[in-house]
């Protein structure tokens, strides 16, 4: 693994019913900021690749996704941890890009930053529409239980989308990963 490709809402964070929306709202799931460090620490980029129709939809201003955003990197760095890149995609689900997941072109576009070969790359993601951009972009992909995980693994598959490393949250996944506890 040479880039380590994360959703963050599900992933990074607690996955809110109304999307985070200001960043007192923002709780980061246990032991996800350590995980970050971990693959800093092996000397492994980390991306956060991460769908937000809060703009596109006029509910969230980008100044107030910067804001949510910085949140998370502090309390990375808390822990020694830090994002190397950030690859979001505001665009309303009814009106979506090239990049808007499942897409992958926010995607191809960390790939291309990082000069990665898909192969070489993990998406970490809790929804299913992480794990189709990752399998178009030709991403290594992993399900965490957390968030949306545990509903979208319960619900099955796609027999297209395997093979499919499913862990509890992010620290479980890093350690198997990183071949370490």
């Amino acid at each position: 693994m040479r880039l380590a490709l994360l959703d963050r809402d599900g992933v990074l964070n607690v996955d809110l019913a109304h999307s985070v929306r200001h960043p007192g709202e923002l709780e980061m799931i246990p032991g996800a900021a350590a995980a970050v460090a971990r693959l800093n620490g092996a000397g492994i980029p980390v991306a956060v690749v991460s769908n937000q129709s809060v703009v596109g939809r006029g509910i969230v201003s980008p100044e107030m996704l910067e804001r949510i955003n910085d949140r998370v990197r502090t309390a990375l760095a808390r822990e020694g941890g830090r994002i190397d890149a950030w690859f979001v995609c505001p665009d309303p689900p009814d009106r979506p890009t090239e990049r808007r997941k499942p897409r992958p072109g926010m995607l191809r576009e960390a790939l291309a930053r990082f000069r990665t070969a898909p192969a070489d790359a993990v998406m970490v993601g809790d929804a299913l529409t992480d794990l189709e951009a990752a399998a178009a972009a030709g991403c290594r992909r992993v399900l965490v239980r957390t968030g949306k995980g545990a509903a979208t693994q319960a619900r099955g598959l796609p027999a297209h989308l395997l093979p499919v490393a499913v862990h509890d949250d992010l620290a479980a996944a890093v350690a198997a990963l990183l071949g370490r506890p």
